[in-house]
Parts: structure tokens; C-alpha cells; sequence
């Protein structure tokens, strides 16, 4: 049977043209393991052929699931975030989930306003970056009752559920690294961590480590800058270009500590023999460097599918648990650091 000769199709065209019922068209879509495979088959030739669209938005208005979670990350601009999200997405879709992203721009009063538009689109669940967020946003997420987990960092005492690494750990890991190859002139870059708590507590790890050991900062090498290579090189190739040098840097992420190194071999700065770089992440493209960068893995990936996995489990708990997982970072060594000789 055709399609409407005018409007869109609904659920009874598809219904009629499958010659089942209107009820064994919403099973396929709901419980399609309790449809016949011939039948799915038939109500799958009928949607394709009438370009029929589910509404969702008027299921949630009847108090059933959107089939959709919300995702808030800080920015796409960068890759930075691309594994986890990935792994995040793919752990949601293979439960039956859609993903609805969008960013904030490291705005928490943004990042406010965009969860209050995810969940007037009826969203089942709601998953944020780290744990620095509004009062307003917390609030909200309490209000509304929404399931909700936060994804890339842990904290033992956390509002909401929370899968991911202890940032001061990793930032104090870099550090050791430093400082147990024998550098004492050692200089830091990081982004601003207003509003960004996993840089605060990679940064606040690091200073724990000079501190204990006495190491003093000077203010010119405790740099600046973005998820930027582009910024991250120019930074640090000012640095290079003054009379006083640090023998390391301490990088808050792999794209900074890939802008430095490439600093460092634009200006004829050897790496590692004249300065050693460690990076925190351990991102796509640092192990195909050259030299690869030293630098402590966050297990992405992992992060991104228990995250997906907590978050639909939440979603189908009748009385959630508030759950934090931690996954552990390790210090991967390659070719950007060495000893001091």
C-alpha cells in the first residue's frame, strides 16, 4: 500500500502495509525479540518504504522512555574527548540507546541551560564530564530525578555516579616520573582550570610531588594554554627562546605536551636529550610521535563503556544506586623523557 497522498506517515500506514497490526508494529519497535523474524522483516520493508519516523517525544509524554541519553561535554573542538565519547556511544547504542550531544564551552551556567533543554526533550538519562559543576545544575538533576553519571573523573564522595580516574593521581604519577629521573628545573603547562576540575587535579598532583621534593617554579616556565597544539607550541617556544630553561616540562594533557615537543624540535631543542616532556592521557597520535611521548594513560576507552554501561543499567533500575567506579592510570614510557646524566 502507498503512502499517504498527504502528511507523513504514521504507525497504521506501516501496520497496513506490513498487513499486521498496529500493535504488532509498536512490539517490533519495543519487543522486537518477541516478533516473529518474518514479521520484522515485513514491518521493516513497510518503514523503509514510507519513510516512517517514530515519535518518540509523544512516548515520553505518555511516561515511556525516549530511547534517547543526553551527553554534555565541556567542547568538540579538540579529540580530547573523542575515545571516551566513542566508547561511551557505542556502549549506549548497543542497548537500544541514541546519544544527544552537545557542549558548553567550559560555561557551567551554559552547561545549566543546555541540560535544562536535553530534558525538556524527555532525555532517559544524563551524562556529564568530571565533577565541577553548578550548584544550579546539581539541583536540577536532583529536582528532575534524572539518571545521571558522571564521566572521566572519581571521587569517593560524588553527587551523582561517577565512572572514571583519580586526576590527582595521574598528575602526581607525571610528576614522579620528573622528578625520579633526576630533573629539578622543571617547568609546567597546563589549561586553566576554572571550571575543569580533572586539569585541577592533575595540576594540584603534580605541585604535591615538587613541593614534597623542595622543587621551586619560577613563575615564568608555569605556562598556560588550551587544548591547543598550535597555542601549546607557541607557549613553550617562547620559553625555549629565553636565556632561562627548564630540563622538563610537566604537560596537563598529550595535545599540550605535543605542541611542546614540537617547540622544542622547531627551535633545534633536542628532546629528550635537552628537555624532557611527559604528557597525561595517552591519546590517539602519542605513540606515533616521534619521538613517542612519555606520558600516563587514562583508559579511555573503559571509562566510556562502564560509563554507557552504568548509565543504562540506571535508567532500567527501578530504585537506582548511586555507584563510582575508579579505573587506574599507569605511566607509559617512550621516547620524550630521559635521565639526567
Amino acid at each position: 500500500m502507498a503512502s499517504k497522498q498527504s502528511g507523513k506517515a504514521d504507525i497504521v500506514d506501516v501496520a497496513l502495509a506490513a498487513k499486521v497490526s498496529a500493535s504488532t508494529v509498536s512490539r517490533c519497535f519495543n519487543h522486537p525479540e518477541l516478533v516473529n523474524p518474518a514479521t520484522r522483516r515485513k514491518i521493516e520493508r513497510a518503514i523503509a518504504k514510507l519513510g516512517y519516523i517514530r515519535n518518540r517525544a509523544a512516548q515520553a509524554m505518555h511516561g515511556k522512555r525516549s530511547g534517547t541519553i543526553g551527553l554534555i561535554v565541556p567542547t568538540i573542538n579538540h579529540a580530547i574527548f573523542a575515545e571516551v565519547v566513542q566508547s561511551f556511544s557505542d556502549s549506549v547504542e548497543q542497548a537500544g540507546f541514541t546519544i544527544l550531544m552537545t557542549s558548553h564551552g567550559y560555561d557551567l551556567d551554559r552547561e545549566y541551560d543546555v541540560l535544562r533543554k536535553l530534558l525538556e526533550h524527555r532525555v532517559d538519562g544524563i551524562a556529564l564530564i568530571g565533577l565541577a559543576h553548578s550548584e544550579k545544575t546539581y539541583t536540577l538533576i536532583e529536582q528532575q530525578q534524572v539518571p545521571c553519571v558522571a564521566i572521566w573523573n572519581h571521587d569517593a564522595a560524588s553527587r551523582v555516579s561517577c565512572v572514571g580516574a583519580e586526576n590527582f593521581a595521574a598528575g602526581r604519577m607525571a610528576a614522579e616520573h620528573i622528578v625520579g629521573l633526576g630533573h629539578r628545573r622543571v617547568g609546567m603547562i597546563f589549561p586553566q582550570t576554572d571550571g575543569n576540575d580533572r586539569a585541577q587535579g592533575r595540576l594540584d598532583g603534580a605541585w604535591a610531588v615538587l613541593d614534597d621534593v623542595g622543587i621551586e617554579v619560577p613563575e615564568a616556565w608555569q605556562m598556560e594554554s588550551p587544548y591547543s597544539i598550535a597555542q601549546a607550541k607557541e607557549a613553550v617556544g617562547e620559553l625555549l627562546n629565553s636565556a632561562d630553561v627548564p630540563s622538563a616540562l610537566i604537560c596537563g594533557n598529550d595535545v599540550i605536551a605535543q605542541g611542546a615537543v614540537f617547540a622544542a624540535l622547531k627551535l633545534g631543542v633536542l628532546v629528550p636529550e635537552d628537555l624532557s616532556v611527559v604528557g597525561i592521557g595517552n591519546f590517539k597520535g602519542s605513540l606515533e610521535m616521534e619521538p613517542g611521548l612519555t606520558t600516563v594513560h587514562i583508559p579511555a576507552q573503559d571509562i566510556g563503556r562502564i560509563a554507557g554501561e552504568q548509565i543504562v543499567a540506571t535508567v532500567a533500575a527501578d530504585t537506582p544506586e548511586l555507584v563510582r567506579v575508579r579505573c587506574e592510570v599507569d605511566l607509559v614510557v617512550r621516547g620524550t623523557t630521559r635521565a639526567i646524566i
